[in-house]
């Protein structure tokens, strides 16, 4: 798990910032669906309705790709949001497009994966955020199981949690992100989104998330 660029994950950062797409709530945290205490809430399905905010961030992935996995013959999104993500991905790039549901369609043809299924294709995975991997990888685990040679995955962005960092390595998967946890914090202090007394707070969910606020 590695940052694509330290010298545009904080202008990532700040974009996202500046959209919304990153809230940050350290006094009034927000609960994630596995019941922690969350300062920060990441919606980056917000920078599709912004078309500046949206080209940025799909010309840097285009980027990703062509530098550390030039021989893609394919982009893969991971619903729900990476879908639209790997949708523009892959039409900037003139490359054949698929996507993977987080369980099969239960009716009709049951498919995981939408799209041609073209056995030893080379594709990239696109996630917009990544927070333990454990759905990014089992999407990863699908295409797999499908036949497709998964080269690595893209993402917007991550919190950077121990527990991805060993998930991704522990299935040899390389993850290249735009911006992370850490790269937002100094961009939110220095535009007024967090106070220096919040990033004590900040720092402190980073570190440990399941027990922050508890």
């Amino acid at each position: 798990m590695e940052l694509y660029s330290k010298d545009t994950a904080g202008q990532v950062a700040r974009k996202l910032l500046d959209i919304k797409a990153i809230r940050l709530q350290p006094n009034q945290p927000f609960t994630w669906a596995s019941g922690w205490k969350s300062p920060i809430y990441c919606d980056n399905r917000l920078s599709l309705s912004f078309p500046e905010v949206r080209t940025y961030i799909k010309n840097l992935l285009v980027e990703v790709i062509k530098k550390n996995f030039p021989d893609a013959e394919g982009i893969a999104g991971v619903a729900t949001a990476g879908i639209p993500q790997g949708a523009l991905i892959a039409e900037e790039m003139g490359l054949p497009f698929i996507y993977v549901r987080s369980k099969p369609k239960g009716h009709g043809m049951e498919n995981m994966i939408e799209g041609k299924v073209t056995k030893g294709q080379k594709v990239v995975v696109i996630e917009d955020l990544v927070s333990t991997g454990g759905s990014s990888l089992k999407a990863v685990e699908a295409l797999k199981a499908s036949g497709f040679e998964v080269l690595g995955m893209a993402a917007i962005f991550t919190y950077g949690f121990d527990v991805a960092r060993q998930n991704f390595d522990s299935a040899n998967v390389k993850l290249i992100c735009l911006s992370d946890y850490e790269a937002m914090l100094p961009q939110a202090v220095a535009d007024n989104y967090a106070s220096d007394e919040d990033l004590k707070s900040l720092a402190e969910w980073r570190t440990s998330p399941d027990t922050w606020k508890q």
